[in-house]
């Protein structure tokens, strides 16, 4: 039996990760709740939880006007145009480092955490995000296929 490659199972994982994110923001725009707005809050027997006055901000980013979720969504596609080489990015600096693939993933997970549809996306972040940070301690190297042309043939 072979041994575990943490990249290539973080990079499953991310692009997992990407795509909830990518449904989870588009979903987030119209149907728009804090998930961190039980912190605080006060219990009203008609109304329900109302929101304490500590996260008025995050509300106006989250409910008023969802720039988390755009800005979620844009991201989220930045890391999926990473993960699965898309045409302009595959010579970027960015895809062949684990680095750049550990921060882009932390951001998403910071930013998906913030909206109530985006919790998994966050989650499934920080787990590739420790795949990645794994696969460079064992010092896993990043096979390139066939010479940059991946899924090409010769002819």
């Amino acid at each position: 039996m072979g041994a575990f490659v943490w990249h290539e199972w973080a990079q499953l994982v991310a692009t997992t990760a990407s795509v909830y994110g990518v449904w989870s923001a588009y979903y987030g725009i119209f149907y728009r709740k804090v998930f961190w707005d039980f912190i605080g809050g006060t219990l009203r027997a008609p109304g329900g939880l109302q929101p304490s006055a500590a996260i008025v901000p995050l509300t106006n980013i989250i409910v008023r006007m969802p720039l988390i979720q755009l800005v979620s969504f844009f991201v989220c596609m930045v890391v999926l145009a990473i993960e699965l080489p898309a045409p302009g990015f595959k010579s970027m600096s960015a895809r062949f480092g684990w680095v750049p693939r550990i921060a882009m993933l932390l951001i998403q997970a910071v930013l998906t955490a913030l909206y109530y549809q985006g919790t998994n996306a966050a989650i499934w972040s920080v787990i590739a995000a420790f795949g990645y940070a794994m696969a460079q301690m064992n010092g896993e190297k990043r096979a390139d296929g066939k010479g940059g042309r991946v899924g090409r043939s010769a002819a």
